[in-house]
């Protein structure tokens, strides 16, 4: 068995996902791809990059919703590397629409995707953790800005982001005497696949980042790699005495003396 940690990373085909995996295998973990099946020459293109880092790679699709894929996931990579050390529940999906033309349809691929698959992922890291007796595991979800603060035709994703808040302070407590923590992140406006795609709908992606760029205080959007640099350290031994935090990733668009 390598001595290496290991890292699951859900949604890692691309943007943020993509950014956490590359840079956790920069620090020398072995690395779990997971994503889509429809996403799988994206993966493969992942897995390059993560091996030419000189790190072990193994790449599970299925969809974070199931609860079997879930425990397949984590099942799959502990009987692969050996271990597991940290799990990081990043897939999520976005749904932009006025609560009033807001579909029930809509609110259960939100909640399923972002509410129900971060749960599935911290549930089942939890429990394998303990069952390896695993005394530094770290469980990362991916929260965001609009989980701490209201944005218009965000409505459900608002909903859902708030949730995983709730959700990383809950498991912290519960699991805190064990040694594993658990926090989340709360990215800003990140230049992503899925920043472009809302772009595009909301006339242009000049204008729209021009927008974005002004609501943070250093005048810029941030990258995926502003991301998984703090994932990264959130990962780490070093961060043992952080559990139950949602770290914005912001540009100071906002800071939690106002927003609780």
């Amino acid at each position: 068995m390598s001595s290496a940690r290991v890292a699951i990373v859900t949604g890692a085909a691309r943007g943020i996902g993509r950014a956490i995996a590359l840079q956790l295998a920069n620090d020398g973990l072995d690395i779990t791809l997971n994503d889509l099946p429809s996403a799988m020459d994206q993966l493969d293109e992942v897995r390059a990059e993560v091996e030419t880092r000189g790190r072990r790679t193994l790449v599970i699709v299925g969809d974070v919703s199931s609860e079997a894929d879930v425990e397949r996931l984590v099942d799959e990579t502990v009987d692969y590397f050996g271990r597991l050390d940290v799990m990081v529940a990043n897939a999520g999906v976005m749904v932009v629409k006025p609560v009033i033309d807001t579909s029930v349809e809509d609110w259960h691929k939100a909640h399923n995707v972002n509410g129900l698959g971060t749960f599935l992922c911290y549930k089942h890291a939890a429990i394998k953790m303990r069952q390896l007796n695993n005394k530094s595991g770290r469980i990362i979800g991916a929260s965001s800005v609009a989980g701490k603060m209201g944005e218009p035709f965000a409505s459900i994703y608002c909903q859902t982001k708030f949730g995983i808040r709730g959700l990383t302070q809950a498991l912290a407590c519960e699991i805190s005497h064990t040694g594993i923590t658990v926090n989340c992140y709360c990215p800003g406006a990140v230049d992503t696949v899925m920043l472009r795609e809302l772009a595009y709908g909301a006339g242009g992606v000049e204008p729209f980042y021009a927008i974005e760029s002004t609501k943070s205080r250093v005048g810029y959007l941030g990258v995926p790699e502003d991301v998984a640099n703090v994932v990264s350290f959130l990962a780490s031994p070093a961060s043992h005495f952080i559990t139950g935090q949602s770290i914005n990733v912001n540009g100071g668009r906002f800071m939690d003396a106002n927003v609780v």
